[in-house]
């Protein structure tokens, strides 16, 4: 029961304009990552209206964000159930404009066919599995991401290729220039008409990869 010992400990941080709430079973709010919900406003701010997805939210913080500059609805999507009981909790504590839903689901399942999103986020894990003990102090499903770091991010690009309106825009995290160049690469081979328009590095913490369809005339990207 709530307060009960046996209970994570909850630490609370700054996120942007937003108080989020995390424990040790999902991964701590990273100060950077508040450029991935400033990018996807800026770019939703020259598309037309629809809703929000976030693949890989954790604590919701990242979407809650964008949701929070955009006054968009927002659907928040992880296949943690402690993720997804911190999500709410955050909803509840962060009023936005829009609705949010939070969806217990994987990530490939948790869509319906005919669901179609202005604005994706995703947030996978993408550190390479041999390099995890580098990371011990975080929750290993938050960050394995396979042999290459990119077995997730995979399964977010498939359900960005189907489920992203157009126009529409996707800001996907990952680990490095060379993830970034083998996700656009993939996509040439299998000739998606989603485009690749920019990639933003963050030194060592991180990469932000913008795909788009049909992409706007203009972008700040």
């Amino acid at each position: 029961m709530p307060g009960s010992t046996s209970d994570p400990l909850r630490r609370s941080v700054r996120f942007g304009d937003l108080e989020i709430a995390y424990d040790d079973r999902v991964l701590a709010p990273r100060p950077w990552t508040t450029a991935q919900s400033r990018w996807m406003a800026e770019v939703l701010h020259r598309l037309p209206q629809g809703p929000i997805l976030e693949l890989c939210s954790g604590a919701g913080h990242i979407g809650l964000l964008a949701a929070a500059y955009t006054g968009r609805d927002i659907v928040l999507v992880d296949a943690s159930t402690a993720a997804c009981e911190l999500a709410e909790d955050n909803v509840a504590a962060n009023p936005v404009s829009g609705s949010v839903e939070v969806r217990p689901a994987r990530i490939d399942e948790a869509v319906a066919p005919h669901e179609r999103f202005v604005g994706i986020l995703a947030d996978p894990p993408w550190v390479p599995s041999d390099r995890t003990p580098v990371f011990p102090d975080d929750p290993l499903s938050a960050i394995d991401g396979g042999p290459d770091g990119l077995d997730l991010a995979r399964v977010c690009v498939d359900v960005i290729d189907h489920h992203l309106a157009s126009p529409g825009a996707a800001i996907l995290q990952l680990g490095s220039l060379e993830q970034a160049q083998s996700v656009v690469d993939e996509l040439a081979s299998r000739g998606s008409d989603l485009e690749w328009v920019d990639t933003r590095t963050f030194g060592d913490r991180g990469v932000l990869l913008h795909l788009a369809r049909s992409r706007p005339a203009q972008d700040a990207g």
